[in-house]
């Protein structure tokens, strides 16, 4: 570009960066006033009202006092909060306040617009013009989804059409213009190359500048009630969906909050990988869970509960172990449709007949029996649902409790619990008493006047018996703190036998059958009977009965809703059963959701096909409220790692690679793990002397990864992290990690510990193999003891280099 057309740019950024650093210095003093301020009015917020209940006037007087004061607080801390984060947003931007330009020619005017774009908007003094346009703004999206030539975007008012004249991209860095370059259709590859040249962070950062066209549709899609995205691996798709939740925020900022939106992520340590994206754009995180922590907050008090990463440890794992094929099946059908549908039809054979429930018992004896409750239920309308009925169940078992509690005071255990109360249950029933005895002296003095002018009055009647209404009250205050628990169970609805409702359903194959309907049940399903039951009397639950016992529960309980949510995220969408999506939809009745994943990623036995007629999320909505957006260009991995890991898979190829090379992917063979580990170690040595500083020793599972960290410790490697479960914040460096716990994060080295068909052998394990492979950014090693995997073996031979 010519000299004189870059110094042009760069004045005209060192005028925007003047006007930011006058505007922050105009905020800094109003946003402390304004601070202190609130915090003044809090301190001072009773001295400024007179409180005064003595007439309704002076009532009423105190009452807009409290309110005048409340509102003069609330705008104060209103305005400190949307000036603070003014000031937030032009810090931000003073370092680069935009990475791109647009220059467009609306159709009918004579003068183009220069449109630069930022992470936020900057307005002039007069406030009408734009210096830096939010990228979120409509006419941002020129930027990302043309090239010069005709061109379009659309506004709440309709489409604007015109002519791009001009694309620019620049990196800035402290105020000063680092490259510069015009582009055309997509973002330019040399801004892209650049960017994806660093290493990996120990948190994801924010795509804005570079985002593409086919990223830029799931940002921006607000029709589809599903959107689904099925990414290749490294596509940007959970990126995307983080810029997603930016631009809703910003487009709904008036109907829309941060605490609306949830995310389900993977795994906790995924919930710290991103969890700086947002706060870098200017906007509050999402709630962030897992399904196996919303799974644990409800079921977890009473049952103990297998996680995912449990129950892939065991399929991995526990091949030679006695009921394993038995298992496998019960997985599958666990988190199936066909599954789902027979607990629908359990629930219709329950409101005619085989409702269990639990006695209400106290003292060791049985207040209200099972039998009693369920010849009570059954008597309701049977149109009624289940949960209707428990309703009219519950109502009637609290007044039941007030009837029995009233019997109660009478029983010799209150009389005998009379001689061992507490001084201070004494003292709060005197004090109770004597409030009565002047309610009572007070009028008994009336009703005494009254009678004498009737001439009615005789004798004393109207004596308080103190003693005998202290005895009164001090049973019925020992007999209902005793009822307490009781009312609480029924609130609860913990009358009903839910473990034993489940249980039921696992008895013989043709009680099955007759409760449920089901005629395409598993060709093991005794054996997968036996198996849960025996799990269930443990009080513990396999990870593939938990949503199906939760989705049970509130078939006859009454479904728990959220709404208040608007918008699920569901990360890693493939590994979700179709079960789950069901109980995901009508856990949030008003949300739209949005489905991110990797069939190729697939690596759970109870996955969900993303795409496809078959796919049974098409189902979910309707396919007229569904879209699906595929991403097939990988940016993660050098090309070479592409062209690789893509061959791991059988019909991937489609998977495009990104234009930025790098090493071929490293294989060496050793003869005992000794070796191995030794060589490992200096790679590592050697990798870290390149400037490689997230580097991730990928293994199988769990136990595989204690075994490597200990193992490369006696060799002398140190600082070295384990990633397990529990780890709940991620850091670069070089770590040990199961590769389902390495989903969704991207390291610059990836090591696979052992890719020897021992290891990854069996077809249910080629995708796990693909997934180790495909976090690796610039780096990929791949080491074995023995023959390799075999599809390691089918990689043609250009694509790698075999160490010597």
């Amino acid at each position: 570009m010519e000299a004189k057309e870059w110094q042009t740019e760069q004045e005209r950024l060192e005028r925007v960066r003047e006007k930011l650093k006058a505007r922050i210095g105009e905020l800094e003093p109003v946003v402390t006033g304004l601070s202190d301020q609130a915090a003044e009015i809090r301190r001072r917020f009773w001295e400024e009202v007179t409180v005064n209940t003595s007439t309704d006037e002076e009532f009423e007087e105190t009452f807009y006092t409290i309110k005048q004061q409340a509102a003069i607080l609330s705008e104060r801390e209103r305005r400190h909060r949307l000036l603070t984060q003014q000031w937030k947003n032009f810090n931000q931007l003073l370092p680069s306040p935009y990475f791109g330009r647009v220059d467009f020619l609306e159709d009918g005017m004579n003068l183009s617009e220069q449109i630069y774009i930022g992470v936020s908007s900057f307005v002039d003094e007069d406030g009408m013009n734009f210096l830096v346009y939010d990228w979120r703004t409509p006419i941002a999206s020129l930027y990302y989804d043309h090239s010069p030539g005709a061109a379009s975007y659309i506004t709440p008012m309709g489409q604007i059409s015109g002519t791009m004249e001009l694309k620019r991209q620049y990196q800035i860095h402290n105020g000063q213009i680092r490259n510069m370059f015009d582009a055309n259709l997509t973002i330019g590859d040399e801004l892209l190359q650049q960017m994806l040249a660093k290493g990996a962070d120990s948190q994801m950062k924010s795509i804005v500048s570079t985002i593409q066209r086919e990223q830029n549709a799931i940002i921006r899609n607000d029709r589809s009630r599903l959107l689904i995205v099925q990414g290749a691996a490294g596509s940007g798709k959970t990126s995307a969906a983080l810029q997603r939740v930016a631009y809703l925020l910003y487009k709904n900022r008036d109907s829309l909050k941060a605490d609306q939106i949830v995310l389900f992520s993977p795994n906790p340590i995924f919930n710290s990988y991103v969890s700086s994206v947002l706060p870098e754009l200017g906007e509050e995180n999402m709630q962030q869970t897992t399904l196996q922590e919303y799974l644990e907050y409800w079921l977890g008090p009473s049952l103990r509960l297998e996680d995912p990463f449990d129950q892939i440890e065991y399929v991995l794992t526990a091949q030679s172990t006695p009921n394993y094929e038995t298992r496998l099946q019960g997985i599958q059908y666990k988190a199936s449709e066909s599954f789902m549908k027979a607990l629908q039809n359990y629930a219709q054979w329950l409101g005619r007949e085989g409702m269990l429930f639990k006695a209400i018992r106290f003292r060791e004896r049985d207040l209200i029996t099972a039998e009693q409750m369920r010849t009570q239920f059954y008597s309701y309308d049977p149109s009624l649902s289940l949960a209707n009925r428990v309703e009219q169940l519950q109502k009637w078992l609290l007044k039941e409790l007030s009837l029995l509690e009233r019997k109660e005071r009478k029983a010799s255990w209150v009389v005998e619990e009379l001689n061992y109360l507490d001084n201070e249950l004494y003292a709060e029933v005197f004090g109770e008493l004597h409030k009565d005895r002047e309610v009572f002296d007070i009028a008994e003095h009336y009703a005494v006047v009254n009678e004498i002018k009737s001439n009615k009055r005789r004798g004393d009647e109207g004596d308080f018996d103190f003693a005998g209404r202290e005895e009164e009250l001090l049973s019925q205050r020992i007999v209902k703190k005793s009822f307490k628990p009781l009312r609480q169970t029924v609130r609860k609805l913990s009358f009903i036998d839910a473990h034993g409702l489940y249980v039921q359903l696992f008895g013989d194959d043709a009680a099955y059958r007759e409760k449920t309907k089901a005629s395409d049940v598993p060709a093991m399903w005794p054996e997968i009977c036996r198996q849960t039951v025996e799990k269930l009397d443990r009080l513990e639950l396999f990870y593939e009965d938990a949503t199906p016992y939760l989705y049970l529960k509130e078939l006859i309980e009454g479904v728990r809703t959220n709404t208040e949510i608007r918008h699920v995220f569901v990360d890693e969408g493939q590994d979700y059963s179709p079960f789950q999506y069901e109980y995901l939809k009508k856990l949030f009745p008003r949300a739209r959701m949005t489905v991110l994943g990797d069939f190729g990623q697939a690596i759970f036995m109870q996955s969900t096909k993303l795409q496809g007629d078959d796919s049974p999320l098409l189902r979910l909505y309707g396919e007229a409220d569904t879209s699906l957006i595929r991403l097939v260009r990988s940016y993660r991995s050098t090309r070479e790692i592409v062209e690789f890991t893509k061959e791991l898979l059988i019909d991937e190829s489609d998977i495009v690679p990104f234009e930025r090379s790098g090493p071929k992917p490293l294989l060496a063979r050793f003869e005992d793990r000794a070796r191995r580990d030794a060589q490992l170690l200096k790679d590592i040595m050697s990798l870290k002397a390149d400037g490689i500083d997230s580097i991730a020793i990928i293994t199988k599972t769990t136990a595989e990864s204690r075994q490597a960290l200990e193992s490369l410790q006696m060799q002398g490697c140190e600082a070295l992290q384990l990633i397990t479960k529990e780890t709940v914040t991620y850091q670069n460096g070089v770590m040990v990690v199961p590769v389902y716990l390495a989903k969704g994060i991207e390291f610059d080295a990836v090591l696979v510990y052992d890719a020897s068909s021992e290891a990854y052998g069996r077809e249910n394990e080629r995708k796990l193999l693909y997934t180790a492979c495909t976090r690796a950014m610039h780096r990929l090693h791949l080491y074995a003891t023995g023959e390799w995997s075999p599809f390691v073996q089918a990689v043609p031979e250009h694509l790698y280099v075999m160490a010597t």
